[in-house]
């Protein structure tokens, strides 16, 4: 190389995913690309007076996690936020709320996430009444981990408008109790977005998964700095996990004005994808602002490539769609497209040249997104479309051929699963088949048929920590029968988190491997992580990540 490097690593064991050069021990950086890798001695005589190096000790570094499934919005404003993550029974939650009201008494709405669907510990629903129990002087509402489910006091619901009940999108309710009254549980973005408004943010963090628009009305100078400061706070803690690149999974044009800001500023730490979110409601007409927020979103940080939408809900809360009811019910769940409207949306976006990536837990919510995709592909024709599933937690054997026939990425969350150790390993058997739960989660089954397997959190569901998620995926609990074993290996895990998603994100000609002339997206881990049992992964942390070249993270 002619270029004295910026950057040098020395006395790693790097994991490369370069074909011609698997395993090395030290690389060079220099102009934000990787200029040469190889032996420590080697690469530490490239280093000139001017030169960073960095000593491995013996970790390994392998190209940035790119995490390839966040909201990076709501994610970064969550951080703030009263967590109540393995928080259970009444006292407990009246405790910290109240605490939590005393240190936010300006909020409209004293806002909390992450609450267990059996956060009340009594095996029944959560009611508006005992939330009034919990805080019955101001407005209270909690988020369900999975983001599907808001529960909310009754002043809450006043606030909102919404006591009383009120008009929903496909696919969403307002829970109403036998006086007709609202019962406190508002199921899907459709229900809950009266109180969002009133939170300390005004939803204008989810409006990218709400409605897929702009906030209406747009936010001042104050609100837009403050939401841009908490979308910096975010990328500060994605890259100290050893993250270098997001697929956001909401978005709106403000979403995408925000990142573009930051990095105007130097602050866009992580390369980031912005989608269309299209809605089931949304006219057609509508992909026009997708195709020019392509075209204004294009460079190598900040870019739109990809339509997301919804085809269900999630399974705790039966509205993810199931071929057959659940049991004990003659519910199915609740479809969010009709067919016709999802085959067509899905036939425009791919003659668009874009990227599809939609929503499907359930069973018949997968096989119709899949209908969805082969429509596409008999109208226009195969081509390399690299179109997603996401998530693909109750699959039916007869479908799971057609991921590889069809060219479809399986993107799934290895934390989401009962054996993930980050959510109860009891629970979902209450509302599936025990014929269903051999093909639940199914990672391996999946990724021996043949598809491409992409791995990510999607935080804020699951902390965007990725080690929690490798562990889940490389080491996860041991499940009795019917549960079928879908351990990974450590590499393919590590594949999944960084080449992979280079590769379904089109990029992976310049991302997700070490070698020389790709980009200088790197995570440098603080051990070796092939050394550790595989259920303590997730003990490993980033000791450095670089992006672009530059250091981001530095433990």
């Amino acid at each position: 190389m002619s270029e004295t490097p910026d950057l040098v690593i020395l006395n790693g064991r790097l994991l490369t995913f370069d074909a011609a050069n698997p395993a090395a021990e030290a690389l060079a950086v220099a102009g934000g690309r990787i200029a040469a890798v190889g032996s420590t001695a080697g690469i530490r005589g490239l280093a000139g007076p001017g030169t960073r190096v960095f000593d491995a000790q013996g970790c390994t570094v392998l190209p940035g996690f790119i995490d390839s499934h966040v909201h990076l919005f709501g994610g970064s404003v969550e951080l703030d936020y009263l967590n109540l993550y393995g928080v259970t029974g009444l006292d407990r939650l009246t405790e910290l709320v109240r605490a939590e009201a005393l240190r936010c008494p300006d909020d409209r709405v004293v806002f909390a996430v992450q609450a267990d669907y059996d956060i009340t510990a009594e095996g029944r629903a959560t009611t508006r009444h005992d939330l009034d129990r919990v805080l019955p002087d101001r407005p209270f509402a909690m988020f369900a981990a999975d983001h599907h489910t808001v529960w909310a006091n009754t002043k809450a619901l006043e606030l909102a408008g919404i006591l009383h009940g009120g008009a929903t999108e496909a696919g969403a309710e307002i829970v109403m109790a036998p006086d007709g009254t609202a019962a406190g549980e508002l199921r899907e973005p459709g229900a809950y977005r009266p109180v969002l408004r009133h939170t300390r943010y005004g939803g204008r963090d989810m409006e990218g998964l709400v409605t897929g628009a702009n906030p209406d009305p747009m936010p001042g100078p104050l609100d837009r700095a403050r939401d841009r400061d908490a979308i910096a706070a975010g990328l500060r803690h994605c890259a100290s996990h050893g993250i270098t690149g997001l697929h956001n999974m909401d978005g709106n044009v403000y979403t995408g004005e925000l990142i573009e800001e930051l990095d105007a500023e130097g602050a866009l730490l992580c390369r980031t994808e912005v989608p269309f979110h299209l809605k089931s409601g949304d006219p057609l007409d509508r992909l026009e602002e997708a195709a020019e927020m392509c075209r204004r979103f294009a460079g190598d940080r900040l870019w739109t490539n990809r339509v997301k939408m919804f085809m269900d809900g999630v399974i705790e809360s039966r509205t993810a769609l199931m071929l057959r009811p659940y049991p004990g019910t003659d519910h199915r769940g609740d479809p969010v497209f009709t067919p016709e409207h999802f085959n067509e949306a899905c036939v425009r976006i791919d003659a668009m040249g874009m990227q599809i990536a939609t929503h499907a837990i359930g069973d018949l919510a997968i096989r119709s997104t899949l209908d969805g995709y082969e429509r596409a592909r008999a109208v226009n024709g195969p081509r390399d479309s690299r179109h997603r599933v996401e998530h693909i937690e109750v699959l039916h054997p007869d479908d799971l051929p057609r991921f590889a026939e069809l060219g479809v990425v399986a993107s799934i969350q290895p934390g989401h699963a009962p054996r993930g150790h980050i959510f109860p390993e009891h629970g979902l058997d209450q509302v599936l088949h025990p014929d269903q739960i051999p093909m639940a989660f199914a990672w391996q089954t999946i990724r021996e048929s043949g598809a491409r397997v992409c791995f990510s959190t999607d935080w804020p569901v699951i902390q965007v920590d990725v080690m929690d998620s490798v562990r889940a995926a490389a080491g996860p609990r041991e499940m009795p029968a019917p549960w079928v074993d879908q351990t990974q290996t450590l590499e393919e895990t590590l594949r999944s988190y960084t080449f992979d998603n280079a590769w379904v994100e089109f990029a992976e000609d310049r991302k997700g491997r070490l070698a020389p002339g790709c980009l200088a997206d790197i995570a440098v881990m603080d051990r070796d992580l092939f050394a550790l049992e595989p259920a303590g992964l997730n003990a490993a942390r980033a000791a450095l990540t670089v992006m672009d070249g530059r250091i981001t993270w530095e433990a």
